[in-house]
């Protein structure tokens, strides 16, 4: 079963920082480029942060660029985003989206809320 299980989110406070898990089970999470996006309420879901399948590359929405790292384990089949230095606007839910290189197939976690507040 393909699977795609997001961790780490919580309640921070501005300035704070949190690292969020993507973990990836029934299938190879190497064959896959990984992205992060967020939705906050009354908003469209946008693209965060995205890396290639061998973790080559890496690209970043404006907003967060400099404050977030994605990162990749291939062993552990898990995708990271820390986020740094938070602020209240990226309260949102994160989701993980794998897209498979051969077949184009993406899938989706059920994401992690994010909240970040004083």
């Amino acid at each position: 079963q393909v699977q795609l299980v997001e961790s780490g989110g919580g309640l921070v406070q501005p300035g704070g920082s949190l690292r969020l898990s993507c973990a990836a089970s029934g299938f190879t999470l190497s064959s896959a480029a990984v992205s992060w996006y967020r939705q906050a309420p009354g908003k469209e879901r946008e693209l965060v942060a995205a890396i290639t399948s061998a973790g080559s590359s890496a690209l970043y929405a404006g907003s967060v660029k400099g404050r977030f790292t994605i990162s990749r384990d291939n062993a552990k089949n898990t995708v990271y985003l820390q986020m740094n230095s938070l602020k209240p606007e990226d309260t949102a839910v994160y989701y993980c989206k794998a897209a498979l290189i051969r077949t184009n197939d993406n899938y989706w976690g059920q994401g992690t809320q994010v909240t970040v507040s004083s």
